[in-house]
């Protein structure tokens, strides 16, 4: 009796696994399948685990300070840092718009440099600047963390894009705040706020 048993139990496990085939429902497809389904949810999806594209690199040009540029980094409290004011140190919050507003002019220029001029300005540094003669207003947007001064060396260029090019770049990404271009040869960069929209040479 106990063959007979075992050849039923065989038999209806045969027959569920045809209802179950004839249903459209494969309960362990092969591995082959498997990864093509994965393959194909990658090329639609996206990798979560690849990098992003890198745009190029983010310096610092008083500290030296350097660090990969892509969409991901440097995060809006690494930026914060790279802008701390260069006497004091001090850290500001940095609108996270004049960030976003590098990544996207970054990626129109692969494998650029984005150099730093000049980011958060305490009322001391800002007040020591206009004493000097830096064309520096009384209340700065740099001084709120509204603002950066910076350019973009292109690769293999020894010079940074000219300052009223990037500011048609920069218009022509919809900013509608300041912009200001500086065109000496010892003050070459543009820069960008978060103000009321506004133009101005700097010299």
């Amino acid at each position: 009796m106990l063959p007979r048993l075992v050849t039923c139990a065989v038999c209806g496990l045969l027959a569920s696994a045809a209802v179950t085939t004839r249903a459209g429902v494969d309960p362990d497809p092969p591995r082959s399948s498997r990864l093509d389904s994965k393959k194909a949810a990658s090329e639609v999806h996206g990798d979560a685990d690849d990098p992003p594209p890198l745009l190029g690199t983010i310096f610092q040009i008083h500290t030296g300070e350097r660090l990969a540029f892509d969409d991901k980094t440097p995060s809006p409290a690494r930026f914060e840092e790279m802008l701390a004011d260069r006497v004091t140190g001090a850290v500001h919050e940095i609108d996270p718009r004049l960030l976003d507003l590098l990544h996207r002019l970054g990626g129109k220029h692969a494998g650029a440099r984005v150099e730093i001029v000049s980011g958060y300005r305490s009322e001391k540094l800002n007040e020591t600047m206009r004493k000097k003669g830096h064309h520096v207003a009384t209340h700065s947007q740099h001084s709120l963390g509204h603002a950066v001064d910076f350019r973009i060396v292109e690769p293999d260029k020894d010079k940074a894009i000219d300052p009223r090019v990037m500011e048609l770049e920069i218009r022509a990404l919809g900013w509608e705040g300041g912009v200001g271009v500086y065109t000496l040869e010892s003050d070459w960069f543009v820069h960008a706020d978060v103000g009321p929209n506004r133009r101005w040479n700097g010299y």
